[in-house]
């Protein structure tokens, strides 16, 4: 698999949690984005774990606060 730009990954993020691009970007808080709700921490840990091979524990996923978080856990 081709290896994917950060600008390609949050297109990927924002397509993922349903919301428009411009509102994703490394730094964005995701309890700032009304998508980030269980539906959307659900389809986060199903896209890494399809599209990264990343299962996430419990502690892991507590830990995603930032989108950065996000790319983070698809470069591990």
């Amino acid at each position: 698999m081709q290896k994917m730009t950060i600008e390609e990954k949050l297109g990927l993020i924002a397509e993922t949690i349903d919301t428009e691009r411009s509102n994703i970007k490394p730094e964005t808080e995701l309890c700032t984005l009304d998508e980030w709700d269980s539906m959307g921490v659900i389809s986060v840990i199903a896209m890494l774990d399809r599209k990264f091979k990343k299962v996430l524990d419990a502690e892991q996923i507590e830990k995603l606060t930032t989108v950065q978080d996000i790319l983070d856990r698809m470069e591990e």
